[in-house]
């Protein structure tokens, strides 16, 4: 998948990230960043199938971000996302491990809405799939430039 090219400019709140519906058609991936748990990480969104699902850029396996390349999450088939470094297979509408050396684990979710046409993805956490980060990295003190506008 190629990069849609948003996604580098943040909404005015942190927590808060949107982009226009047609800018993530089905089958395609808009990286962000996003302030989640007390800070800054890369997040992405997919569209699979028609419908948009939101995760922590981060594979729970290797504990490096999924896309090798720049925006590219999908497998080939399109069916799963798969981690660059090791192999890791997630479900794109579940993000739980589907094969690979990530056995047992999930990705972390962040929520979606459709409002007014737009994707609207948030860093709030469902109670539900709350759990604990782990060394999950903080972007703003990590090897990662975030001198640029975001």
């Amino acid at each position: 998948m190629k990069s849609t090219g948003i996604g580098a400019k943040p909404t005015a709140q942190p927590a808060v990230w949107s982009a226009p519906l047609g800018e993530i058609p089905p089958g395609r991936s808009a990286k962000f960043h996003i302030f989640w748990r007390e800070r800054l990480v890369e997040g992405f969104v997919v569209n699979f199938g028609g419908r948009y699902y939101a995760y922590v850029n981060y594979c729970v396996h290797a504990g490096t971000p999924l896309d090798w390349w720049p925006n590219e999450f999908f497998n080939e088939d399109g069916r799963l996302l798969v981690c660059g470094t090791h192999g890791s297979l997630y479900e794109p509408d579940t993000g739980k491990c589907a094969g690979g050396p990530c056995v047992g684990g999930a990705l972390f979710p962040l929520q979606v809405q459709v409002i007014g046409g737009r994707i609207v993805v948030t860093a709030s956490c469902d109670p539900q799939n709350d759990r604990p980060v782990g060394d999950l990295p903080r972007l703003d003190t990590n090897r990662f430039d975030l001198s640029g506008p975001f």
